[in-house]
């Protein structure tokens, strides 16, 4: 999967928001990562797009998540 390029993160309680630059948007529940659930919200506001834009950083909690991870649902995180 290519072109997952994102523009900006935003959250809410319950999911983490993504929006692609090709006007898209990705929402994934935050209990699926349970480092950024942890996190402050400033932590979480403080994040910054790596490798071309397809992967998100957040160096406050030393936390990586590409976006094309977040279209992959392993097994544990459907129940």
């Amino acid at each position: 999967m290519t072109g997952l390029a994102g523009k900006e993160v935003h959250f809410d309680d319950a999911y983490l928001h993504v929006e692609l630059s090709d006007g898209r948007r990705i929402s994934t529940p935050l209990r699926w990562y349970p480092e950024l659930e942890q996190a402050s919200v400033k932590a979480l506001r403080h994040y910054r797009l790596i490798c071309d834009a397809t992967g998100i950083e957040w160096p406050d909690i030393d936390y990586h998540l590409s976006i094309e991870a977040m279209l992959q649902v392993p097994a544990q995180r459907v129940a």
